[in-house]
């Protein structure tokens, strides 16, 4: 095998989000659902016999040494494997956004040069790797829609009805770190079980991030009035800026996503599936 090509890498929300504690070392202690979705970057691969790793931006131009090269890298040096890959991305889920594009790339890296590399290493090592990525990476690699807990370190499976989602991303990145250093942040949320969330899923919950990213930018509090507005619910993924809103179970959404003339300009507004798991799930055992 010396390619492959249109590989997925999916973004995903977080249904709730509650801060339950902070550590010693300051390290904030989560509880969330993170729920994969239908937008998704796509990535391809070619093997190189000279063992350089290249990656080449089809669309948006990232970071000179983003997370998809520094997976490579990792499995690369971890494996021992003297072959290397052209990494061609095609950057649809926005950046900044709580969506987790970046994470989700790396975990797509992992699991296609695995097999591309004909490494095949079982999931469970993947997600050793993963984990010293980023805190969303073993999600992505683990193929499954999870309950999060800890650090987003401690992942517990579980099955979650499809849905659409209407997301919508303002034209503002929200840095993570300005939002866990607000002096507003609530550290201290009650922890919650699986099935108190299982009873009701759109409904559970709330995003304590939520408050502090609207004080950081009017544009969230913006787009959250338009999903209110045009489907009664409204709620922040991760640290922001994207919001979305639940819009029905059946075969299509309830309503349709705002027209994109119609949004400001610079944001980006997209009707999403759930997805119950990751497309490429079957790539590890």
């Amino acid at each position: 095998m010396k390619m492959l090509h249109d590989v997925p890498a999916p973004a995903k929300l977080n249904l709730f989000l509650h801060v339950v504690g902070r550590r010693d070392d300051g390290y904030h202690l989560l509880q969330s659902v993170f729920a994969l979705i239908d937008w998704c970057d796509t990535l391809h691969f070619e093997r190189r016999d000279d063992g350089l790793l290249r990656r080449h931006d089809l669309t948006a131009a990232l970071p000179e040494d983003d997370l998809s090269l520094r997976a490579a890298r990792l499995l690369q040096r971890e494996s021992g494997c003297r072959l290397g890959a052209d990494i061609s991305i095609d950057k649809q889920v926005p950046w900044g956004a709580g969506l987790g594009g970046g994470s989700s790339d790396a975990a797509s890296t992992l699991l296609a040069l695995n097999r591309l590399w004909a490494i095949d290493w079982p999931r469970e090592r993947l997600l050793a790797l993963a984990a010293r990525l980023g805190a969303d990476v073993p999600f992505f690699v683990g193929g499954r829609n999870a309950w999060v807990e800890g650090i987003g370190d401690r992942l517990t499976p579980i099955d979650l009805a499809p849905r659409w989602w209407a997301v919508l991303k303002p034209a503002v990145a929200v840095p993570t770190a300005a939002i866990f250093g607000s002096p507003t942040l609530v550290r201290n949320t009650a922890a919650a079980t699986i099935s108190s969330f299982l009873a009701d899923p759109p409904g559970f919950g709330h995003n304590d991030l939520q408050g502090p990213a609207m004080a950081y930018s009017d544009e969230v509090a913006e787009a959250l009035t338009l999903l209110q507005t045009r489907f009664g619910n409204g709620r922040m993924t991760g640290s922001g800026s994207a919001v979305f809103a639940e819009a029905g179970t059946g075969d299509a959404p309830r309503f349709g996503m705002t027209e994109a003339g119609a949004l400001p300009p610079g944001w980006m507004g997209r009707m999403c599936r759930g997805l119950e798991r990751h497309p490429l799930a079957d790539w590890a055992g």
